[in-house]
């Protein structure tokens, strides 16, 4: 992964960051780092993420999905980081077997999904350290069911990804269902480099080690200075941005099959920085897409955003047809690699020359080695701007708050978190 701020700075644009303010800056990425260092030594919660590549085992992922190798399909059952993750990887990589992520709790497309599926040569994956989540053991429960009805034995086809104790380690104990554990201290969405991702890599046949190896590669990089270390110098960037005034961060990768990284990569920066009314919201864009549309607004709309570009620098390639359109014809013999290229350099020196800040963050190719790198080097590049805010990355204190509304209302315990609900205020505007 390597990062390129040259359009961030305060000579091109306006919010922009100065060289000389990044080189003071860098005197606090030092001390930051010093943290960080100190936290992965220690295995301490949430700085015990970032030490995922040297701790997964490919081996214990390996053999708990050997007896599923065979599906055609793959429904993992989780929610957030439980699904994100591995949804992330799977799309990037491709497979000939078909994921289905049930994230959601809406009963007409979970319906939906899973009536389009044979279940005959599906798996299940479900994920959950705790085996409490509402909506993740919900789901499970209709798949399980759904299972049965069509004469399946589930407990043939399920992998379970869960904590050392709970609803669904006894499960699995009950069962004698293969299973991998959760990792301690690393949170849901700091997760994708454990078995929490890395199942679905492996039963799509994806080469889990090269995907630790990438990151592994990342980590090797930090180091106490923004200006020797990729993930330092995106973090450090988009904080300098956001202090300055950039308070939104649209991430807009070019390549088709980062368009699920897009929505990862929103919740670790939503989730993680949000927080003592800091932080930056991110927004998911997808090239060349929405330079047709959201650009517009990155533009000339109000000076708040940072725009970053994932764009991998080699990629598979498709001719365009000649043709006898003589408005069309500058197309012909070039390829649409080559355009998307055309329109991802024109979309980058468009902002540039509106004076708006934009980074480029560039992969040699999409496979196993640099998703992996880029992976951890974003969630790198978010722990450090958790120092620099003065955040704690790890926590997520107003998802919890919602999480004991919802058990509340269904009658799950005594919360006055569900008491609120009723106090809704309502203005209506009826037809």
């Amino acid at each position: 992964m390597d990062v390129d701020i040259g359009n961030a700075l305060a000579s091109v644009a306006s919010p922009g960051v100065s060289r000389e303010a990044l080189e003071r800056l860098d005197e606090r990425v030092a001390t930051a780092h010093e943290r960080i260092d100190a936290g992965r030594a220690d295995d301490e919660h949430g700085y015990a993420a970032l030490n995922l590549p040297e701790r997964t085992d490919p081996e214990e992922i390996r053999r708990a999905t050997e007896p599923v190798a065979d599906a055609e399909a793959l429904i993992t059952v989780g929610i957030g980081g439980s699904a994100l993750g591995a949804a992330t990887i799977t799309d990037a990589l491709g497979s000939d077997t078909e994921t289905l992520y049930l994230d959601n709790v809406d009963p007409a497309w979970v319906s939906a999904r899973l009536e389009s599926l044979s279940l005959e040569e599906a798996a299940i994956n479900v994920v959950s350290r705790s085996g409490t989540t509402a909506e993740t053991l919900a789901n499970f429960l209709v798949v399980r069911e759904a299972f049965e009805d069509r004469g399946v034995d589930w407990t043939e086809r399920t992998v379970v990804t869960t904590g050392d104790s709970g609803p669904l380690r006894a499960l699995a104990d009950r069962h004698d269902l293969p299973s991998v554990r959760v990792p301690d201290g690393v949170p849901g969405r700091f997760s994708a480099l454990s078995a929490v991702g890395l199942v679905a890599a492996s039963v799509c046949g994806h080469d889990v080690e090269a995907l630790l190896s990438g990151a592994a590669a990342e980590a090797d990089t930090l180091a106490g200075s923004l200006f020797e270390c990729p993930a330092y110098a995106y973090g450090a960037t988009a904080y300098a941005l956001s202090a300055r005034g950039a308070d939104v961060n649209a991430m807009m990768p070019y390549a088709e099959s980062l368009e699920t990284y897009a929505e990862w990569f929103a919740q670790l920066w939503a989730e993680s920085l949000g927080k003592d009314g800091l932080g930056q919201t991110p927004v998911r864009a997808l090239g060349a897409t929405d330079q047709h549309s959201q650009l517009q607004l990155y533009r000339a709309g109000p000076r708040n955003t940072l725009v970053t570009f994932v764009t991998p620098r080699e990629r598979p390639d498709r001719e365009i047809p000649d043709t006898d359109v003589e408005e069309l014809a500058y197309l012909g013999g070039a390829s649409l690699g080559e355009l998307l290229e055309a329109e991802f350099e024109a979309t980058e020196a468009s902002l540039a020359a509106a004076g708006r800040p934009n980074v480029r963050i560039e992969l040699e190719t999409v496979d196993e080695y640099e998703l992996g790198g880029l992976l951890y080097g974003m969630e790198a590049a978010c722990v450090l701007a958790g120092e620099l805010y003065g955040v704690n990355a790890f926590n997520q204190p107003a998802v919890e708050w919602a999480k004991k509304a919802t058990r509340g209302l269904l009658g799950g315990g005594s919360f006055e978190e569900a008491d609120a609900v009723a106090e809704k205020t309502a203005l209506r505007v009826e037809r």
